[in-house]
């Protein structure tokens, strides 16, 4: 029987050979670092950029949202809620606004359902290879693909934020505990509210990472508490409601 060492590094031969002959001339040399310092290596090239992305949420989300300002928001386009099936539309203000989803918006294949930027050779965002159109069996960046899952669950990456933040709660100061829980700095709530309007790239960043902090979980509780409280009194009508 073979140990565990002996496993990984007879894996990662075969992993690494097959990935080398996969590589094309050109290929981002960030990438190929990464994968072969893996503990597993990943052995084709679009493996190989998922992980790396996987590896750099913070990278990620900082990405889609420049590709999502260079796109812009469509013309015409609002940030609307539904529930219907094939709208595109977010059944809630929970989910981040994704305009390119939209069938009356998309770009079609080859280009990103979040971002609306052509995507090229393994979900890359820039035509390294000078092909000069998109691919058009793609329709997600990969770094998109990863923001997005860092948008829609950022509890999911508390160790990464923790480490941004140098493991310190954003509120009090004082160190994070293992209890520590992410939270919104602009609840979405108000984000629906007061934000609506704002430009959709703009919007973004209330999912992302500017908007997102770790705190230790008794100031969250508190912090909870008084956001429910704005929410009830914004039922009965004491707080005004902020025109879209």
């Amino acid at each position: 029987m073979t140990s565990g060492s002996e496993w990984r590094e007879t894996r990662n031969a075969r992993s690494r050979a097959r990935l080398e002959r996969a590589l094309p001339a050109i290929f981002p040399g960030q990438v190929l670092h990464h994968a072969l310092s893996r503990p597993l290596i990943p052995p084709t090239p679009r493996l190989a950029v998922e992980s790396y992305w996987r590896a750099h949420i913070l990278r990620a989300d900082r990405l889609a949202r420049a590709l999502a300002a260079r796109s812009g928001e469509p013309e015409g386009w609002t940030w609307r809620l539904g529930a219907e099936k094939g709208s595109g539309l977010a059944a809630t203000f929970r989910m981040p606004p994704s305009p390119y989803r939209e069938p009356a918006h998309t770009r079609g294949r080859g280009h990103c359902c979040i971002c609306g930027q052509p995507v090229f050779r393994f979900g890359w965002h820039t035509d390294l290879w000078g092909a000069g159109v998109p691919n058009k069996n793609a329709a997600w960046h990969s770094a998109c693909v990863t923001a997005w899952k860092f948008w829609v669950a950022p509890s999911d990456q508390v160790k990464v934020l923790k480490a941004h933040q140098r493991h310190r709660c954003s509120a009090s100061g004082k160190r994070l505990f293992k209890t520590a829980e992410v939270d919104h700095r602009v609840p979405l709530y108000r984000v629906w509210r007061e934000h609506r309007g704002d430009p959709w790239p703009m919007l973004l960043g209330f999912w992302g990472a500017p908007n997102l902090q770790v705190v230790n979980r008794i100031v969250h509780v508190e912090k909870c508490g008084e956001e429910a409280g704005e929410r009830a009194r914004l039922r009965q009508g004491l707080i005004p409601d902020v025109e879209a």
